[in-house]
């Protein structure tokens, strides 16, 4: 995955430093060092956006965890109440 990640960012970097080029009519490869600065610029972002995204991902799971846990105590944790409040609103006295 980091190599994926890597290539889409090079090609990505170089695709845009081309494209600029391109826009101003200038040639492709009219300073090769930019080319290079691009491809490494768009390597590390794609690289860093998807650690931040699995972190992302990580936290969710964290917080759906939680609160999974704060409902099921909430809806599930008071037993010990249910039967005394369903004789005390259904008691039917004779």
């Amino acid at each position: 995955m980091p190599a994926t990640a890597t290539m889409i960012g090079a090609l990505l970097g170089l695709g845009t430093q081309m494209y600029s080029n391109a826009l101003r009519k200038l040639p492709y490869m009219r300073h090769p060092w930019e080319h290079l600065l691009g491809m490494g610029l768009g390597s590390v972002f794609v690289t860093q956006l998807v650690k931040w995204d699995a972190k992302l991902q990580l936290d969710l799971d964290k917080m759906l965890q939680k609160s999974k846990q704060a409902n099921e105590a909430r809806y599930f944790g008071n037993f010990p109440l249910f039967p005394f409040i369903t004789s005390f609103l259904f008691h039917v006295s004779a």
